[in-house]
């Protein structure tokens, strides 16, 4: 993995999960046979390389469903506030 090509990339995308999460799976894309948005230097050239250079050059952009993560946080709360302790079930 080239270390400039995912400083570039972090400035794009500044959060670590996301541009993690962003480029294996494009990583796995090209992997199977996706054609690249950007010219690979060369013939063997990192896949890795070619998604940071992707992101790096704004071909690639993440978009985030805050909708969906607000859900995913309500279920959770909701959950939490649905638990019930065993040992409350039972008297001494």
């Amino acid at each position: 993995m080239n270390a400039e090509l995912l400083k570039k990339a972090h400035e794009k995308i500044p959060s670590t999960p996301v541009l993690v999460n962003l480029i294996s799976k494009r990583e796995r894309e090209l992997i199977n046979g996706a054609k690249p948005l950007v010219r690979p230097d060369s013939l063997d050239d990192d896949k890795c390389d070619i998604a940071l250079r992707e992101v790096a050059e704004g071909k690639l952009i993440a978009e985030i469903d805050f909708d969906a993560i607000a859900k995913a946080e309500q279920a959770k709360t909701r959950w939490e506030k649905k638990s019930i302790h065993v040992d409350s079930l039972y008297a001494d």
